[in-house]
């Protein structure tokens, strides 16, 4: 997986995703991530990339040219049009579903907005997909980027060193995951469920499945709806 940020703050995208498993995946060759300034493409001699929006109004907006120009220059080099991902509250909110069709690409582009927007010229002419981490605002596209990166990467075969971990997990089967216990056999009180210690696995499953239900319909009830119950599932649920 390759992924290329058209940003003006490519050392943000550097410095966020050199740790950790992204930075060990970057570090075997598993995924690359290039940063594209933004800036370096400006035909203005200040390298001024954003200008006073049509109509007036507060803020600056960035210009179309500099990122027409960052985007064509990179599609000639991968000799393609690749896939564009534009952060914003506008898009679709990204969920697991949207995470692992973006995995199946080969490379991803992510535009990385910032001031008041963007020309609507250019997201027209190389966006292909709007995509929005929540109903907020941040100060640019260069966090929900690296949010949308570290999640698509999971699903890079090699980048977990547990397999499974990017399937069985939280959005599994659309419940959220069960709840996860380590040692000390009791804390402050508080001890691992007896059914974790008994080394039954069949138990041991059935009662993560129940915990997955019980706290999805507790946390996060809107899931429930896609969820895939049981009529035993479906039926406790509706006695609770």
């Amino acid at each position: 997986m390759n992924y290329h940020i058209l940003t003006l703050f490519p050392e943000m995208i550097e410095q966020g995703l050199n740790s950790s498993i992204i930075g060990r995946a970057v570090e075997s060759g598993l995924i690359s991530i290039h940063p594209v300034n933004i800036r370096d493409y400006s035909k203005n001699k200040h390298m001024k990339v954003d200008d006073y929006p049509y109509g007036g109004g507060a803020g600056m907006v960035m210009q179309a040219q500099p990122i027409y120009d960052a985007y064509q220059d990179l599609a000639c080099k991968l000799d393609k049009k690749p896939r564009v991902i534009y952060a914003t509250p506008q898009g679709k909110v990204l969920n697991q579903e949207i995470v692992k069709e973006l995995a199946k690409e080969e490379e991803l582009v992510f535009l990385c907005g910032h001031y008041e927007g963007i020309d609507e010229r250019v997201l027209e002419l190389i966006v292909t997909d709007h995509i929005s981490i929540g109903d907020y605002i941040l100060t640019g596209g260069e966090l929900p980027t690296m949010v949308m990166i570290d999640a698509v990467s999971r699903f890079v075969p090699g980048v977990l060193s547990n397999e499974i971990s990017a399937e069985f997990e939280s959005f599994q089967d659309n419940l959220l995951e069960y709840p996860q216990y380590s040692r000390p056999e009791e804390f402050m009180g508080l001890k691992v469920p007896e059914v974790l210690l008994s080394g039954h696995h069949s138990n041991i499953d059935k009662w993560r499945r129940e915990q997955s239900v019980i706290r999805t319909a507790t946390r996060r009830p809107d899931l429930l709806e896609c969820a895939k119950l049981t009529e035993d599932e479906q039926r406790a649920i509706n006695l609770e």
